[in-house]
């Protein structure tokens, strides 16, 4: 039997309910085989982070290396990439294995409001790692980060996924769970000339550690399965919400997603 493969390239959360985790288990959930390479190790609960160890830039390009040249993949993510030092050697290590399809999650802050990205790393996530993209997942917070705007509505939606755009991905996805002005919570992804709702049930949980890596990871396992981009898009945030609302409740703070849902019914 063989099954899709897909790497993701991010950190580690010690209380495993993001990053390298929270991308595995999304991954073996959906029944692709994951690898990984780690980007940095990162002392967290659902509490905070509490400290973050970066891995040296030339062994996370080394861990890319020999996952691809021997394993191969069908899809890369990638997550939480601290450093511009960092990112340059992840785009470098990409750049020589021609991956097709890369889905970045350009994650900057934790759920707590911790910095996961350093802030002389924006304009190298900006020019080196958005534009290899085939889809970008910023959340409303990532988008102010990356292009200056601020989204408070709808109209404001639309307007950071044009300038995410020009960033040079081939698609863009917009998460708007926070914006609050719909009944449902409403993401936008766009290609450059269509803009197509994808639309859920908006929960009202505190229990949702881990939702951006679990939907990008899941993106990815559906395009390396074989779906195309929006009806990937539309899987995850199906597969997402579920893991959202059969959150689990862990620890003193912001419990994570149950990313086991659909096998425990």
């Amino acid at each position: 039997m063989t099954l899709p493969r897909v790497l993701t390239v991010a950190g580690s959360d010690s209380g495993g309910g993001a990053g390298i985790q929270a991308d595995l288990k999304t991954f073996q959930e959906l029944d692709v085989f994951g690898m990984s390479a780690v980007t940095a190790v990162t002392a967290q609960n659902t509490v905070g982070v509490h400290g973050v160890h970066e891995v040296p830039p030339d062994f996370v390009a080394t861990q890319i290396e020999v996952v691809l040249s021997d394993l191969g993949a069908d899809a890369v993510k990638t997550g939480m990439l601290s450093s511009a030092p960092i990112i340059d050697a992840v785009a470098k290590t990409l750049a020589a294995h021609d991956v097709g399809v890369l889905v970045v999650d350009p994650v900057c802050a934790s759920k707590h409001g911790d910095p996961l990205l350093q802030p002389d790393a924006v304009d190298a996530m900006r020019t080196r790692i958005i534009p290899a993209a085939e889809i970008v997942t910023p959340n409303l917070g990532e988008v102010t980060v990356l292009t200056g705007i601020e989204v408070r509505s709808r109209d404001d939606m639309s307007a950071a996924a044009r300038a995410m755009k020009e960033l040079g991905p081939r698609w863009v996805l917009i998460k708007g769970g926070h914006l609050g002005e719909d009944e449902d919570a409403i993401d936008l992804l766009f290609d450059g000339r269509r803009e197509i709702a994808v639309s859920g049930p908006r929960l009202v949980t505190r229990d949702t550690h881990g939702t951006g890596c679990t939907l990008a990871s899941a993106i990815a396992a559906y395009r390396a399965s074989g779906l195309d981009v929006e009806p990937a898009v539309r899987a995850a945030k199906d597969y997402v919400t579920g893991a959202i609302a059969r959150g689990l409740r862990l620890g003193r703070g912001i419990g994570p997603v149950d990313h086991g849902w659909r096998r425990r019914g």
